[in-house]
C-alpha cells in the first residue's frame, strides 16, 4: 500500500492512458508532478513472496521513494501493531493506492481511512473478478473460492468485507466532493462499475527501466499456482507440463511464487526442466533477460502482461488452455469458464491446442 507524504497517498504508477469512467467523462485531467511516495509493505510469511517484495522495495527506493516494511503477519499481536501504527497515516490520507482488494488486511485498512481518492493497482486475474463483482454489487470473493460455503472466519469478517466494498464504490462524483475510485490494470475490464475510472497499464516504466532482453534459442515455460489453490489436479498438471515442454522444446520452468517446494522438486525430477524461482515479478525478469524466443503459459496473468512488457521484441507468448478433465472435484463451478475467459480475452498471444499427456 503506497503512502504519500503530507497526508497524501499515491502510487508509483507508470504513464497511463485513461479508458473511460462509466457514468462520467474524464475532464480537467492536467499533468502534475508525482508526489513523493512512501510504500507500506504488509509483509507475507512465505519466503519467495517476501524475497520478491524485498527486491521491489529496493527498486522503489532507487526511484527515490521511502519504503516502510511492516511485519504484518508476524504473530498474533502483529495485526494490532500494524493497524495501530498506520492508523494516523490512514486517517490523514487524501489518497490510498492499494494492491489486492480481496486481501482481508487491505479491506480492514480501508475501514480506517477517510481518503476520498482510492486506487486499486493490480495486474492479477482477480482484478477481472473484482470489477465484475463491484459492478453487480456482490460480495467480494476470489474466483476460485466462489460457490463454496462461507467458513466461520468468513462469517466473522463479513461486516468488514462489506464495509470495504462500500468504500470501493464511488459516490457523489459529480459534486467534486465525493469519493473517486480508479482501477489501474493491464487486465481486460469490460464490465465497468458506474463511476469507476479505469486506467490502462501499458508497462511503459518497465520497458524504459529494463531491456531490451537477450533472447535464447529455446522456449521457457511459466508455472501457475492452480494446483496450490485446489483448481487443478497435481498429477494432471505435471503430465501437462511434461507434454508441453516436450512438444515445444522448453528447457526452463519459471515458478510461480506460490508453488510448493515439493511440487517443484517433483516437477524438476520428472520433466528434466530447470526450475527457476524469480526474485522479481516475471515481467521484469523477462524484460531484463535472458528469455526464450517462445514463452509458454497456462491461463494466468502473464498472457496479458508479458506481451506488453516485451512489446517491440521478437518474443512470442503462447497459451495452453486447461482441459476440463484436469480440474479437481472441489474446484469452483466457475473455474473452467473463468480460465477460458482469461485466455480468450488475451491479445497478442498464440493459442495452443490443449496438450494430451501420453
Amino acid at each position: 500500500m503506497p503512502v504519500g507524504r503530507a497526508g497524501r497517498f499515491g502510487g508509483l504508477i507508470p504513464a497511463q492512458s485513461r479508458r473511460r469512467a462509466a457514468g462520467r467523462a474524464d475532464a480537467d485531467d492536467k499533468a502534475a508532478p508525482a508526489p513523493r511516495v512512501t510504500f507500506v509493505v504488509l509483509s507475507p510469511t512465505d519466503p519467495m513472496t517476501r524475497g520478491q517484495l524485498r527486491r521491489m522495495a529496493e527498486l522503489a527506493w532507487e526511484e527515490g521513494h521511502e519504503v516502510r516494511w511492516e511485519e504484518a503477519r508476524g504473530g498474533a499481536a502483529a495485526p494490532f501493531r500494524t493497524v495501530g501504527g498506520l492508523r494516523r497515516l490512514l486517517r490523514r490520507a487524501e489518497r490510498v493506492v492499494m494492491g489486492d482488494p480481496f486481501s482481508r488486511y487491505v479491506q480492514l485498512l480501508l475501514t480506517i481511512t477517510r481518503a476520498r481518492d482510492l486506487v486499486v493497482v493490480d495486474d492479477g486475474t482477480a482484478t477481472m473478478e473484482f470489477v465484475a463483482q463491484l459492478a453487480r454489487g456482490e460480495r467480494l470473493v476470489r474466483w476460485h473460492r466462489k460457490g463454496g460455503r462461507l467458513s466461520p472466519r468468513d462469517l466473522l469478517f463479513a461486516p468488514v468485507s462489506a464495509a470495504a466494498r462500500r468504500r470501493l464504490t464511488p459516490e457523489g462524483s459529480g459534486s467534486g466532493r465525493g469519493r473517486r475510485v480508479e482501477v489501474f490494470s493491464a487486465m481486460p475490464i469490460d464490465e465497468i462499475p458506474d463511476g469507476v475510472v479505469v486506467g490502462d497499464n501499458d508497462f511503459a516504466w518497465t520497458r524504459a527501466r529494463f531491456g531490451p532482453p537477450r533472447l535464447t534459442s529455446g522456449a521457457d515455460l511459466v508455472g501457475t499456482s492452480l494446483v496450490e489453490t485446489g483448481v487443478v489436479d497435481g498429477d494432471r498438471y505435471l503430465d501437462a507440463v511434461r507434454a508441453l515442454a516436450e512438444a515445444h522444446g522448453a528447457t526452463r520452468y519459471f515458478a510461480h511464487r506460490r508453488e510448493s517446494a515439493d511440487k517443484l522438486h517433483r516437477l524438476a525430477v520428472e520433466t528434466g526442466l530447470e526450475v527457476v524461482r524469480p526474485d522479481l515479478p516475471l515481467e521484469l525478469i523477462a524484460r531484463r533477460g535472458p528469455i526464450g524466443r517462445t514463452v509458454l503459459s497456462f491461463p494466468s496473468t502473464v498472457v496479458h502482461t508479458l506481451p506488453r512488457a516485451l512489446a517491440g521484441t521478437p518474443v512470442r507468448v503462447a497459451v495452453c488452455d486447461i482441459d476440463p478433465t484436469w480440474l479437481t472435484a472441489t474446484a469452483s463451478p466457475r473455474a473452467q469458464g473463468f480460465l477460458s475467459g482469461v485466455t480468450g480475452t488475451a491479445r497478442d498471444v498464440h493459442r495452443l491446442a490443449v496438450v494430451s499427456p501420453a
